[in-house]
């Protein structure tokens, strides 16, 4: 059972519209049905493996012009070639879900056929959030880095600091804690499709 994403662009009547650069950015996602505009500043993809779900979620609020939904449960097949042309309950999820997200401080919310473990999910997800819109450019400066598999070392060298300093910016934008939290984050949106999985 693949997940729905529905994102909405936030303060979307007084900013540019963001949507086409994003989509850009999207484009190379693995995905069962790739990220496109549904409506307005609206746009939506259908994804397979929870762990691109949460790879693709900290990238949205890293960049915090995004509310989030995320639908977790079945879809009608087959699927068509577009997303707003399918149905089934991810997709009911995702829109009560991005609903949800509109009206939450951190913007993101998880809806899912196993309702106890989409509320589990999406606590997981807002943690995260926090976390990642918390971190200091001089923390992302490394973390960039280091998940582009520099070693720590390298990334010292990259910005003439030193590597103490490094692992310093790793510690105060919590790197580590957030790769904990990714692979749990996955296993609840992997829960939250309820039965069949």
């Amino acid at each position: 059972m693949p997940f729905v994403l529905t994102v909405d662009q936030r303060s979307s009547r007084t900013g540019p519209d963001r949507v086409p650069g994003v989509l850009d950015s999207l484009a190379g996602t693995p995905a069962v049905l790739g990220f496109e505009r549904t409506a307005g500043d609206e746009f939506q993809g259908v994804l397979e493996d929870p762990g691109v779900v949460v790879a693709v979620l900290a990238r949205l609020v890293r960049d915090g012009n995004w509310s989030v939904g995320v639908g977790a449960g079945p879809v009608q097949t087959p699927l068509p070639d577009s997303t707003r042309a399918a149905t089934g309950t991810a997709f009911l999820c995702a829109r009560r879900a991005i609903d949800a997200a509109k009206q939450r401080p951190a913007r993101v919310a998880v809806r899912g056929q196993d309702a106890d473990a989409a509320a589990d999910a999406q606590a997981v997800a807002t943690a995260l959030t926090v976390l990642v819109q918390r971190r200091s450019p001089q923390a992302w400066e490394a973390i960039d880095l280091v998940a582009a598999g520099q070693t720590q070392a390298e990334t010292a060298g990259r910005l003439g600091i030193s590597r103490q300093a490094v692992g310093q910016r790793l510690a105060a934008g919590l790197w580590d804690v957030e790769q904990d939290l990714h692979p749990v984050l996955a296993r609840l949106l992997t829960r939250a499709e309820g039965e069949g999985r």
